[in-house]
């Protein structure tokens, strides 16, 4: 197998050069594949291609996001950041200073498809970012949906010194709790609540670029079907 490690290209760039088949985003010219688009190249057995950045979240350090547990090892997890990269938590960052990998489970702490609130330690496009749920207010999300919207319009759901995500929460008695890389968790004890909230998050990303978009969130808020 040969070497799968990724990295940040741009178009144009040689990737890599051999007897590997070309697939999504590169181009095959004599024995160079060049990447066409701005992403994040892999290499794995006999192919190559390239994951392209364009709608996905680029990790930046301080960054506070949402993360979904996918897998982990005896040393960490690894958390979907909706990003080309996965977010890297320790588990020296949950279990503390004592730590044991050949000890501790893994899956006492935090088990696939568990929500964290975490924030991104660094990141330098050469490898996954480190996150961490150590600090105040972050940790494992006991309760609410998992809500996708393009981290472009996280500013645009936040509203001037949050006051669209302060309407749509007062409107539906919902607690939201947004990610900076477009992952959102909404909860809600009421039903029809918890649908509207989801509603106006979807219409925002939808809609974002819209006239009047704070009036058509008031008015499906104000109204009595869902």
């Amino acid at each position: 197998m040969a070497d799968n490690k990724r990295r940040f290209v741009i178009p144009g760039e040689v990737i890599t050069t051999g007897p590997y088949r070309p697939e999504q985003n590169v181009i095959l010219e004599g024995k160079k594949i060049i990447a066409t688009k701005v992403g994040i190249s892999e290499i794995y057995d006999d192919s190559v291609k390239v994951i392209p950045l364009a709608g996905k979240y680029i990790p930046k350090s301080e960054d506070l996001v949402i993360g979904k547990i996918i897998s982990h090892s005896s040393l960490s997890w690894e958390a979907d950041i909706n990003s080309c990269y996965v977010g890297m938590l320790p588990g020296s960052d949950v279990f503390g200073r004592n730590f044991q990998p050949d000890t501790d489970e893994m899956t006492s702490k935090l088990k696939k498809g568990d929500l964290i609130a975490a924030r991104i330690v660094n990141f330098d496009r050469s490898r996954d970012p480190l996150i961490t749920i150590a600090d105040r207010e972050l940790g494992k999300i006991d309760s609410g949906e998992l809500v996708r919207i393009s981290p472009s319009k996280v500013p645009r759901l936040i509203g001037k010194q949050g006051t669209m995500i302060q309407a749509i929460e007062m409107a539906t008695n919902a607690t939201i709790t947004i990610g900076q890389n477009g992952l959102v968790v909404v909860a809600s004890e009421n039903p029809d609540g918890l649908l509207k909230a989801k509603k106006a998050i979807q219409m925002i990303d939808e809609q974002a670029h819209m006239a009047n978009l704070t009036d058509k969130i008031k008015a499906m808020l104000e109204s009595n079907s869902v």
